[in-house]
């Protein structure tokens, strides 16, 4: 008699996973040697993904590959079977022959969710051409509605063991941490403690938008269950000893206390990180916020409490007091669309840390030019980057990821030694506590960016150019730092394309992100992914770098340009 299986009954959370499936469509009437040949290369395009893509916990992601060459509709089913028993969420085609697309490919397409990310990566080749076939899948395709990329690259033409060429395995890599990360962040959560971001329009909670734009849920809750939960001490008392014990070796005479009380506020300070880890654990968060002002620290009307610059910055870290660890991507005033888009972001670097900073003073080369003068500074010869084009003074109360305060790769104990806490601003913060301060080194490149919403066409936009931070002389760096919040991290940003007038004119909001190690073409595969629209308003950029930007989809050309079909795409 037939019976139902029983699941197990554990509360253990599966760890996430992200499954590429990849196939060979193929013609029927080709020789053996050829499909042998065909079978290697699905194998050599599978072990390029599992070998270069990770998740932002190191893990590799999940690849299977079929042997089986989808030659009709028969071979389609039963590899399309394969993969749905194997849960892939995201296909990758490495046609080596010509192939009928609708009996093949399109058969076993249809038999996916319609936002299944798909990839069709060929070689160049004369003799067998996958390439011919790739462009007719690839048009078929996109003439119907569906969104694909192609990926045409190289290999030799000839030989059972074909390598591929490295622009070519980098253009499928990218690609697939777009995949990696559009659909891994479906059905997962973000938790923010507190409502509406200082009242800020910008950083508002779209929960509806977000769930259809991106699949993520918001969880929002009061700042008043962390208050009980301080005041209850629902933490571990001697982690809390372990992690003060970390911070008072690592930063000693940095960690400025005037006192008893001062003392116990930071303690409270790394009291709200241990609870909203554990916290956000168990409800399985991949990101978070925390409102901060103005109930929590700054409403003399109530009983202010500390800031929470350190637990921000921890969780943005890739180390804590356990040692190293995966960012969490935390935003302070509870920013969601700041951190929706640093949430992406370390996705997409397979776990890179995120910069959360205000877009705070833009100097112009002009201006920073006269500073320099009336401190009377020699030796400048006006060829630095930041004297020809200017920088903004990326600063903000909280959220910058320890990182940030040395070059890439540099080891824990670097990265802190760079590192004060002083006390917090009492004008900003009367509840107190203690302050992050860095300044960033210079030669950090990545992407500088800021999402956006628009209830206009319903949809999210991202405001992106590529920059680099720049060392400043000491001096005129503390005189630059002082303008602003000098206890506050800083990080002076450079544009590639944008103009510093174009920079201050089109920022989107007052907070802007900056994360290391981000190529364009990757940002442009999970933009198209995600069906987000792409704003680059810089004159100096071109449409298209080739060797920088992903081919534009062929559905985006057949239906009026990116925007345009971004936008049919969402109706």
């Amino acid at each position: 008699m037939p019976r139902s299986i029983r699941l197990s009954q554990s509360d253990a959370l599966p760890r996430s996973t992200m499954t590429f499936g990849v196939f060979a469509t193929c013609d029927p009437r080709v020789d053996k040697a050829s499909r042998d040949r065909a079978r290697n290369i699905v194998e050599l395009v599978a072990d390029v993904v599992a070998r270069d893509v990770k998740l932002p916990d190191g893990r590799p992601a999940r690849v299977v590959w079929s042997p089986v060459l989808v030659d009709g509709e028969r071979q389609a089913d039963i590899v399309a079977g394969q993969f749905r028993a194997a849960g892939v969420d995201a296909l990758i085609c490495a046609p080596d022959t010509w192939a009928f697309p609708q009996l093949g490919l399109i058969s076993l397409l249809q038999q996916f969710p319609k936002d299944t990310p798909l990839n069709l990566t060929c070689g160049n080749s004369g003799p067998k051409p996958g390439v011919v076939f790739t462009h007719a899948a690839g048009g078929a395709i996109s003439q119907y509605g569906r969104l694909v990329h192609i990926n045409v690259g190289n290999w030799p033409d000839v030989g059972p063991k074909p390598k591929m060429s490295k622009t070519t395995a980098t253009a499928l890599v990218d690609w697939c941490y777009a995949a990696l990360t559009a659909q891994s962040l479906k059905g997962r959560r973000v938790v923010v403690w507190g409502h509406d971001s200082m009242g800020m329009e910008t950083a508002l909670a779209h929960v509806i938008p977000t769930r259809n734009s991106f699949g993520i849920e918001i969880t929002r809750l009061d700042m008043k269950l962390l208050s009980d939960m301080l005041a209850k001490k629902s933490y571990k008392a001697s982690e809390l000893r372990a992690l003060r014990g970390w911070i008072d070796r690592k930063f000693g005479k940095r960690l400025i206390l005037r006192g008893k009380a001062d003392s116990e506020r930071f303690n409270q300070s790394l009291a709200m990180y241990l609870i909203t880890r554990d916290l956000m654990a168990e409800l399985n968060a991949v990101g978070g916020g925390f409102m901060s002002q103005l109930e929590w620290g700054s409403d003399r009307r109530g009983l202010p409490l500390p800031v929470a610059d350190v637990m921000e910055s921890l969780f943005n870290s890739t180390f804590d007091h356990n040692g190293r660890k995966p960012p969490t991507p935390y935003a302070t005033e509870a920013d969601l669309q700041g951190l929706l888009t640093m949430l992406p972001f370390t996705w997409l670097t397979g776990g890179n840390p995120p910069l959360f900073m205000d877009f705070r003073k833009v100097w112009e080369a002009w201006e920073i030019k006269e500073l320099a003068a009336r401190l009377k500074l020699s030796g400048l010869d006006g060829s630095a980057l930041w004297e020809r084009k200017g920088f903004v003074d990326g600063d903000n109360s909280g959220s910058a990821a320890f990182d940030w305060a040395a070059k890439p790769g540099a080891a824990v104990d670097e990265i802190l030694s760079n590192i004060a806490l002083p006390p917090a601003d009492a004008g900003y913060f009367p509840g107190l506590g203690n302050s992050v301060t860095f300044v960033s080194p210079g030669g950090i490149e990545g992407i500088a960016a800021r999402l956006a919403y628009s209830a206009a066409n319903g949809m999210f936009s991202m405001i992106w150019d590529e920059a680099v931070t720049v060392d400043l002389p000491a001096k005129l760096a503390a005189a630059v730092c002082n303008t602003s919040n000098v206890t506050w991290p800083h990080t002076f940003v450079v544009p590639k394309y944008a103009t510093m007038t174009e920079y201050k004119q089109y920022a989107p909001a007052n907070h802007f992100h900056m994360t290391w190690g981000l190529p364009p073409a990757r940002l442009q595969y999970w933009m198209d992914l995600a069906n987000v629209l792409s704003a680059t308003p810089w004159a100096a950029r071109p449409s298209f770098i080739e060797g920088v930007d992903r081919p534009t989809p062929l559905l985006h050309i057949l239906n009026g340009g990116e925007a345009a079909a971004k936008m049919g795409r969402r109706s």
